[in-house]
């Protein structure tokens, strides 16, 4: 497929005429691919019984189709070691729900999911979290001491490797934000991770301000969601100096019956810490 951009170049010239040229670009497309947003998370003091999983298809980058969602798809996520199938219910509209899901600590998973006559497939074992042992506010933990962050206070588990995902979301904000943390220079420690907002006028992103409630996430997350992640998180934040070229990024979901025609996505499951902070 081609797009036809059209680029207006104006000329003052000393005879005051102009004109225009049309440049043909010629941009790389793809196929459309099944996209698998399947994030079981188990929040503590509940029963994690609800779950859902959503389907939907790649677009273009010029596609304005604003409803991907995949239907008629049979999917199920199944315990290891029990054996026990934990069915997902279509809802016609891109979501496939439960109610009955069982998470253990520890245990592996397989999810399954049919589509177009292939099977996708893909493995990943609950992941526990530490409890947040305390929130609190403060200036001179971030990049300037002059504006207000929150801390997440927690206790890494010793002896053991801990993958860690926080999710932070303004309330009013249209998104959250992510990072990540690797404990592999924290084992068994204290860990206080901060975060701050910084102001930018093009974003129209404001600093922490008294009154300003914040939702936080900490998420016990495996080592492969988490590289997954991280590469993911850096993307999002666009191409520095340094940084590494974007590339097509792969997630667990393979396609049993046709490899080269994979599932973008991630199967992940994971237990959650959840607390809200309001700035005083």
């Amino acid at each position: 497929m081609k797009t036809y951009l059209k680029i207006t170049i104006f000329l003052f010239t000393i005879i005051f005429t102009s004109c225009e040229d049309v440049i043909d670009v010629d941009l790389q497309t793809a196929p459309p691919r099944l996209t698998i947003e399947a994030s079981l998370d188990w929040e503590k003091g509940t029963t994690g019984n609800n779950q859902t999983i959503k389907l939907s298809t790649s677009t273009s980058y010029f596609d304005t189709t604003s409803n991907t969602g995949v239907t008629g798809a049979s999917v199920k996520v199944t315990n290891n070691s029990s054996g026990v199938e934990f069915i997902f219910t279509d809802q016609n509209n891109g979501e496939y729900t439960t109610t009955e899901f069982v998470p253990v600590l520890n245990q592996s998973y397989t999810l399954e999911v049919i589509y177009n006559g292939e099977n996708y497939s893909a493995t990943e074992t609950l992941m526990p979290v530490a409890d947040i042992k305390e929130v609190n506010q403060s200036t001179e933990n971030g990049f300037d001491d002059e504006v207000l962050e929150v801390n997440l206070i927690f206790d890494d588990p010793a002896d053991e490797d801990n993958f860690y995902l926080f999710r932070f979301k303004e309330e009013g904000d249209l998104l959250a934000e992510f990072e990540d943390l690797d404990d592999e220079f924290v084992n068994g420690n204290e860990i206080s991770w901060y975060y701050e907002k910084e102001e930018d006028t093009d974003t129209k992103t404001e600093e922490f301000k008294p009154g300003d409630v914040v939702d936080i996430d900490l998420y016990g997350i495996s080592e492969g969601y988490y590289n997954y992640i991280r590469i993911l998180i850096e993307q999002s934040e666009g191409v520095g100096l340094f940084s590494a070229t974007p590339v097509a990024l792969k997630g667990n979901c393979i396609n049993l019956d046709n490899a080269d025609n994979y599932a973008h996505g991630y199967f992940r499951l994971t237990q959650v810490s959840r607390t809200t902070y309001t700035f005083n």
